[in-house]
């Protein structure tokens, strides 16, 4: 699993590529929450080459979503390729989360 971080007219791209299950959630959690810790206020989280997402990683979008919300800031989960659409959709993460399409919807509607 590989994280990309950019910034896009002052919100944070996060990128996640390959799996994120048990074994790489940990790693991927210590990296967002060091993002959190710089005050970002709007974030968006593409999961366009996420391969896979367990119960691991489905916690860490809720933690993020979570601290997000807590510091007054917004974050949106975008891109989600059909498998990890349906991992979303099935464990109900797409009525909690806020997933969008694509990451263009996703940066516009912060």
């Amino acid at each position: 699993m590989e994280i990309i971080v950019n910034e896009i007219d002052g919100i944070t791209l996060v990128s996640i590529n390959g799996k994120l299950d048990s074994t790489t959630a940990p790693v991927a959690e210590n990296e967002i929450n060091s993002i959190l810790e710089k005050q970002v206020k709007k974030m968006v989280v593409s999961l366009k080459d996420t391969a896979y997402v367990s119960s691991a990683g489905l916690r860490v979008f809720l933690a993020t979503a979570k601290k997000m919300t807590a510091a007054g800031g917004a974050v949106k989960f975008c891109s989600p390729n059909d498998i990890v659409k349906e991992i979303l959709d099935v464990s109900g993460f797409t009525t909690i989360l806020d997933v969008k399409s694509t990451e263009e919807e996703a940066l516009g509607s912060l």
